[in-house]
Formats: C-alpha cells, sequence, structure tokens
C-alpha cells in the first residue's frame, strides 16, 4: 500500500485492539494499540508502514497519533483498571521534540483515561545511538506516572543495557523464536535470564505471539505474568468481555500446575535416588583414601549416569584431577587439579546447604561449557569439609525426562 494512499485517507485509519491476559485472574488486563487501514473489504496492518524509515518522521508521528487519538476516544468507555498498551518507535520518540504523545495522553487524562493507565511499548528496530537521551526521556515519561514496556525481548534487539538504567516496568517477550527447533535450546536459556532479570528488577513479564498451548504453559512456566497472542485472541476492532476466557484460562492452568507437580515430585524422586545410590557407593569404597581411585570406583559403578566426576573442598579448590568419560573411555585429567570453582552461580550457597543438612542437592539444567550440551550436576558431602561431584550425562537426561 502506498504511504501517500494511507495518508491522503485518514479517516479510514482505524484501532483494533489486541486483548492482554494476566495469569493471576485469567482475564483481560490490557489492550495493545494496533493500527490498521479500510479497503472495501478487509482491513490491512500498517505495521509495515511504520517500520518503513524510507518515510519521513513527520508522517509515521502522525499517522501514530491519529491512531492513538481514535483509540482514546474509544477506550473511554472501558473499565478505570484496563492498561492501555501504546507502540512507539524510540527514534520517533526522540523525533517528537512537540512531545505531541505527551499532549496527546494529558489531553484525555482529562476526559477520564488517566495517564497511569497507559503504557509506553518501545521498540528498538535498528541500533541505537543516543541511548542516554533516550534514557533521560523514558523517565521523563515515568516521572507522570506512565508505565513503561520493552518491547521485542528474545528478538537480538539493543535495549538490553537500558533496562537496568530505565527499569522497565514490563519486559515483553517474543515468543516467535520458540517455534524453531534450531533456536529453542539457546532461546530458552536466553529467556531464562529474562525471568530472573525481571525479578531482581521488579518488572512483569509479557509474552506475546503466543499462538499455540504449549507456548502458553511455557510462558507461564518462565514466569509469564501477562499474555498476548492468536491463540488467546486476535486484534480485534471492538473489546472483548473481560473475563471471556476465564475459564478456559483457569482449567488450562490447573493442567500446567498438575503436569508441573508430576515433574517436581519425579524429580525429587530422582534426587533421592542419587542420595541413595551415592551413600552406597561411598559406603562400599570407604577403605580407598585416593582420591583418584575413589572416582575410578563410583565412575565404574555410574558408567550410565555420569561423565565427570571431582572432588573439591569446601573453597571451591579441586582436591582431586577430573575423571572425564570420552567414547566410553574413563579418562584422567590431571589439569584441573588445584583449580577453583568458587565463582560459579550458587557454588558456595550449596556447599553451605550440603554441610548444614549433610545431604546431596541435584543443581538445574545448564549448558556444559565444554561439552555444550544440557546436563545436570550432583554434588555430595564427604568427610573432612570435602564434596564430590558428580556431572549428569545428557544421554541419562534424555532417558529420565524429569529431569530436562
Amino acid at each position: 500500500m502506498d504511504a501517500l494512499d494511507i495518508l491522503t485517507n485518514l479517516e479510514n485509519v482505524v484501532p483494533f485492539f489486541q486483548p492482554i491476559f494476566s495469569a493471576d485472574e485469567h482475564r483481560v488486563i490490557g489492550y495493545e494499540i494496533l493500527g490498521r487501514f479500510k479497503t472495501d473489504d478487509e482491513h490491512v496492518s500498517l505495521g509495515p508502514f511504520f517500520l518503513d524509515e524510507s518515510i519521513p518522521e513527520e508522517y509515521r508521528l502522525e499517522l501514530d497519533n491519529t491512531v492513538l487519538r481514535k483509540a482514546l476516544e474509544q477506550s473511554i468507555a472501558l473499565d478505570e483498571e484496563i492498561m492501555l498498551f501504546v507502540n512507539r518507535d524510540a527514534d520517533l520518540l526522540l523525533y517528537d521534540e512537540e512531545e505531541e504523545l505527551l499532549k496527546l495522553l494529558l489531553e484525555f487524562d482529562k476526559k477520564g483515561i488517566s495517564i497511569e493507565r497507559i503504557v509506553i511499548e518501545i521498540s528498538f528496530h535498528k541500533h541505537l545511538d543516543d541511548a542516554e537521551r533516550i534514557g533521560h526521556l523514558i523517565n521523563y515519561f515515568k516521572t507522570y506516572g506512565i508505565k513503561i514496556a520493552f518491547d521485542k525481548l528474545g528478538d537480538n534487539s539493543h535495549q538490553i543495557d537500558l533496562i537496568g538504567l530505565i527499569s522497565p516496568n514490563i519486559l515483553k517477550v517474543d515468543l516467535q523464536a520458540l517455534r524453531s527447533t534450531r533456536l529453542a535450546p539457546s532461546f530458552q536459556d536466553i529467556i531464562y535470564s529474562y525471568s530472573l532479570l525481571a525479578r531482581k528488577i521488579g518488572a512483569t513479564l509479557l509474552f506475546e505471539n503466543i499462538e499455540m498451548v504449549y507456548q502458553l504453559q511455557y510462558a507461564w512456566k518462565n514466569g509469564g505474568r501477562y499474555y498476548q497472542g492468536f491463540y488467546l485472541q486476535k486484534p480485534n476492532a471492538e473489546f472483548v468481555e473481560s473475563d471471556i476466557l476465564k475459564e478456559k484460562l483457569k482449567n488450562e492452568c490447573q493442567q500446567f500446575i498438575d503436569s508441573e507437580k508430576k515433574k517436581l515430585e519425579a524429580l525429587f524422586e530422582q534426587t533421592q535416588g542419587f542420595q541413595t545410590i551415592v551413600s552406597e557407593l561411598l559406603q562400599k569404597y570407604r577403605k580407598i583414601e585416593n582420591y583418584e581411585e575413589l572416582l575410578k570406583a563410583i565412575g565404574k559403578e555410574m558408567e550410565n549416569v555420569a561423565f565427570r566426576l571431582y572432588i573439591c573442598d569446601e573453597n571451591g579448590f579441586q582436591l582431586s584431577p577430573n575423571l572425564f568419560k570420552s567414547h566410553s573411555e574413563w579418562l584422567v585429567q590431571q589439569e584441573y587439579l588445584h583449580k577453583n570453582w568458587s565463582w560459579r552461580p550458587y557454588f558456595l550457597e550449596n556447599i553451605l546447604k550440603m554441610t548444614k543438612e549433610k545431604k546431596g542437592i541435584l543443581s538445574d539444567l545448564y549448558s556444559d561449557i565444554e561439552t555444550g550440551e544440557s546436563v545436570r550436576t550432583y554434588s555430595y558431602p564427604l568427610k573432612d569439609k570435602q564434596f564430590l561431584f558428580i556431572d549428569i550425562s545428557y544421554e541419562f537426561i534424555l532417558d529420565n525426562l524429569e529431569l530436562l
């Protein structure tokens, strides 16, 4: 569609609204405002227009504000707690030196749409050169009570360095990449990092592009409070009933809970199994005092479970070499003797926990630095403040899916 056709027919520009649902109430908590152009037989998305940098900024800004004004006029009838998500490109925000966006929001604040219900959803479509300036502008918006969402996390965007500086209220994660088996493993690690980051800065995670039930379950499991996507509701010219999916979401959430509880129970049983096996092996080989010989004896007994074993002291210094399994053969790696692992996340915390509780700990799933495979580590307290570490092989994990 030609940009001139759009700009000379602004009466055919209309807002569409895509509902955003909450995990805690299973109801609509807000709408993302989207632009459409009405033709004779359909409504065409204006997304490509906003992304076309060959179109001058003033034209794109005019269209942005046209869509927003019409959307706000329509939204006056909404319940007072419903949030409105307003898309804005970072470069256009900086271009808007007359503060037309803010003036428009303040105008409708007087008409009953509290400015505190507004979420400015900022997109970074290219590398941002003036991070300091956009940072100041965002903080200025926040002084009015406007909430800030960073858009398209998980999509190689350039706003990561701004998250700590700005502390946005909402981090919006695009689940499109989760549909690719090639991208999925590394993508899941990135999302896990975002969930930790959101918790640290007090932000809410909003997962978008949910098109299948497994993506909804993934969002739920990874700390998503808000959900959006075609699986839930497509964008529409009209608002929907707030409780339109309440029963459906409640039932699906219960299925997620039941599934997760079963997995956690199985994981607990697996941990208890490791505890029993390792304690029995240590009792069996209690007379072996040489670290290397002890590891070889345990490794032989755990052929189908472990691929690496080693012993550390309470400060993380390695007291033994590595016993590493390669092509069905155990190798002794002397070069790891005396290395220190206290820098690893949760290492000292887990050492203290094992010391106090006098039992082993199974780690979460992580990517091994050397092999690149998804592994877990089972650690177990020995005598004299020494600790045995057993890295669980990926093959064993695949055979015991509760470990995934």
